[in-house]
């Protein structure tokens, strides 16, 4: 059965409808954006300070043995999940779209219950089969004595996954952003840095990584349980329909896409573990850290915009979803590009901040920031496929990608070690890009880009040039190597504000104005209000 959809024709629209829906559409991706961007930047900068603590307090060694119990993690991961929590985003939102209240209750129910249960049983394997992974396959005996612990973290994250894409459904992106990243990491930090000071080591951190996930899992559930609406909460369990047959084909069609997104995610450190040492494991690990924060501007739109996709697609609001695609695309690419460039002049400094150790994984994370550059370039493709029932198309690309991706790795690792593995994710990933683009195109009859793109190129040049000035600085100043931080904040600042003033002023169309304008509106009234507050 497919989800209703309610055609609006523009007769049946008020003249200004598709304006104002524009505006309404974009206030809100913008709102929730900028709040699960707040977030995640404390979060990044917080998460890199203590990154910075935990690398000097454990090691390269000790490192290198999380991220492989993290790959093991990921792997009983793919069955953990079992394809639900992206379908949350897409039928919460479409449910609640088309107020199918029964039909919201029975999956929540079902979901929250199958998710439980098969996920205690997979932890239970993995305790079991754990310890012949970290002998026979990594090499690693010294990994065995934490599986415990990897697999209370493997339930409460397939829990919280899901709780959370559940709130992405309800559109509030601000309130899981509140729970997971503010809460969430600094309870993370807390509880590091006390059991970490307190001799506790690898155990202690991992432990703290326990604690904060099950008090996260708490705020979660009762965060869901207060935005479903009031209809649905009130059903007896007697009038609570079967879930739909549609949810568990989108949910098994997304168990097969998320098995071939581990492959994609996981195969460059599970390739390090096996043809490389551990040191190396944990340098690649550190360097992804960095590399994943670069595309921060696409993941806080995408967190928003994907239950809108299943929201406008549900309604047939094709012409509206183009024009936030194009729109989004811009603005994704816009404020990517200033923070690749200080990534990718400041590869050095940013590694040499972890540890001396850490400083030969410079290479690394120049190629991944080129290679998420593209993944920024072309926006939120793959969730444009997902969230409109196009998954089977987004599973081929990926199988592809995954096909592509170990040959390559095979291919490079032996020669170029740990660069190889990088250089191979990231062709992989302009790959992937590559054709979930077409696919849109295709299917979907979308286009991100139009000539106004053509005006980013001034500010572009501007900043690599501003970025690579501070840089030429920084290497006469003298100062001390712990001082390098400074020049990194300098560029990142001076970069930004290099792209963004001459961006104002050749690379802004009707809809970008109209964007400029509404965040200039609500800037200067959050500061009357403050004012007359204060008086």
């Amino acid at each position: 059965m497919s989800l209703p959809q309610r055609v609006i024709t523009p007769s049946s629209s008020p003249r200004g409808a598709p304006e104002a829906n524009f505006r309404s559409e974009m206030g809100q991706i913008s709102r929730q954006s900028a709040v699960f961007f707040s977030g995640t930047l404390f979060t990044a900068v917080s998460g890199y300070l203590f990154k910075i603590y935990v690398a000097r307090m454990l090691g390269a060694a000790a490192l290198g043995i999380y991220a492989l119990g993290m790959t093991i993690v990921g792997f009983f991961g793919l069955f953990s999940g079992l394809g639900l929590p992206q379908a949350a985003v897409r039928f919460v939102a479409a449910y609640s779209a088309t107020r199918q209240y029964e039909r919201l209750h029975a999956f929540l129910r079902y979901a929250i219950a199958l998710l439980t249960a098969a996920n205690i049983v997979l932890a239970g394997i993995m305790m079991l089969v754990g310890p012949w992974l970290a002998r026979t396959v990594y090499h690693t005996p010294e990994l065995a004595p934490y599986l415990h612990l990897f697999a209370i973290i493997l339930v409460l994250g397939a829990l919280s996954a899901f709780l959370g894409q559940v709130l992405a459904g309800y559109k509030d992106i601000a309130r899981r952003t509140v729970i997971t990243s503010l809460i969430g990491s600094s309870l993370n930090i807390v509880f590091g840095v006390i059991l970490l000071a307190g001799g506790l080591g690898l155990r202690g951190y991992i432990l703290a990584q326990v604690v904060a996930g099950a008090i996260v899992v708490c705020l979660l559930s009762a965060a869901s349980w207060r935005l479903m609406p009031m209809a649905a909460r009130r059903l007896k369990i007697a009038a609570v329909p079967p879930v739909e047959s549609e949810v568990f084909w989108f949910s098994a069609a997304l168990f097969g896409a998320s098995s071939l997104e581990f492959l994609l995610n996981q195969i460059d450190k599970i390739m390090l573990g096996v043809f490389l040492d551990v040191r190396q494991v944990g340098i690649y690990t550190v360097t992804a850290s960095l590399v994943a924060f670069v595309v921060v501007a696409l993941q806080s739109v995408n967190q928003i915009f994907s239950p809108i996709i299943a929201d406008l697609h549900a309604r047939a609001q094709q012409g509206l979803l183009g024009r936030l695609f194009q729109t989004l695309t811009k603005w994704i690419l816009g404020l990517t590009v200033p923070l690749a460039f200080v990534m990718i002049v400041f590869s050095k400094p940013l590694m040499r901040l972890f540890g001396p150790a850490f400083e030969a994984g410079w290479l690394v994370l120049i190629l991944g920031t080129l290679g998420q550059l593209v993944n920024a370039g072309v926006g939120s493709v793959g969730y444009l496929l997902l969230m409109s029932g196009n998954q089977i198309r987004l599973i081929r690309v990926q199988m592809v990608t995954a096909a592509f991706m170990t040959l390559a790795t095979l291919a490079f690792i032996r020669p170029l070690g740990m660069v190889g593995v990088a250089l191979a994710a990231a062709l992989s990933n302009v790959l992937s890009n590559y054709l979930n683009l077409r696919q849109v195109r295709d299917v979907l009859h979308l286009w991100p880009y139009n000539r106004t793109y053509l005006r980013l190129l001034v500010p572009c040049v501007a900043s690599l040039v501003v970025t690579a000035g501070v840089r030429l600085l920084a290497r006469s100043s003298h100062l001390a190597l712990h001082w390098q931080w400074v020049w990194i904040g300098i560029a990142l600042v001076a970069s930004y504000a290099s792209f963004c003033g001459l961006a104002l002023l050749t690379g802004l169309d009707d809809d970008d104005k109209m964007i400029v304008s509404a965040i200039r509106d609500r800037i200067f009234g959050a500061t009357a209000r403050t004012g007359s507050i204060a008086q």
